[in-house]
């Protein structure tokens, strides 16, 4: 029974293995028309749990009853942002701690994106 169990969980871990990687947490460089930079920063979370059994038989055939589950979660949490040499941290929200806050942040992230712009208009 150990190696089926084993074997589940192996097939788990190499499944998350596949879906988060470096570019989940630090995502892909976006660049605007005035050629400042984004780059968005998520926090990334991940749990998973397999087990097994192995059953009695009146026969000699082996019979296991397994299973295996994993469940992942990911919140932007952040943009860096580079413009003129300089880069800065625009969180998103003070305590990542659900969705809903992140949905009422948007907004506010859109503003400060928009402020930095006029910032560079007014620079020049």
């Amino acid at each position: 029974m150990d190696n089926k169990v084993q074997d589940l969980m192996g097939v788990s871990i190499d499944k998350i293995r596949e879906m988060v990687d470096v570019s989940t947490v630090i995502g892909d460089p976006m660049t605007l028309a005035d050629g400042t930079t984004l780059i968005p920063v998520s926090r990334v979370s991940y749990g998973f749990a397999t087990g097994g059994s192995d059953l009695p038989t009146k026969g000699t055939q082996e019979l296991f009853g397994g299973g295996g589950g994993a469940g992942i979660n990911i919140i932007p949490i952040a943009f860096l942002v580079v413009s003129n040499g300089n880069v800065r941290v625009l969180p998103l929200v003070a305590s990542p701690d659900t969705f809903n806050q992140v949905v009422n942040m948007v907004p506010d992230v859109v503003n400060k994106i928009g402020d930095l712009f006029s910032k560079d208009k007014e620079q020049k």
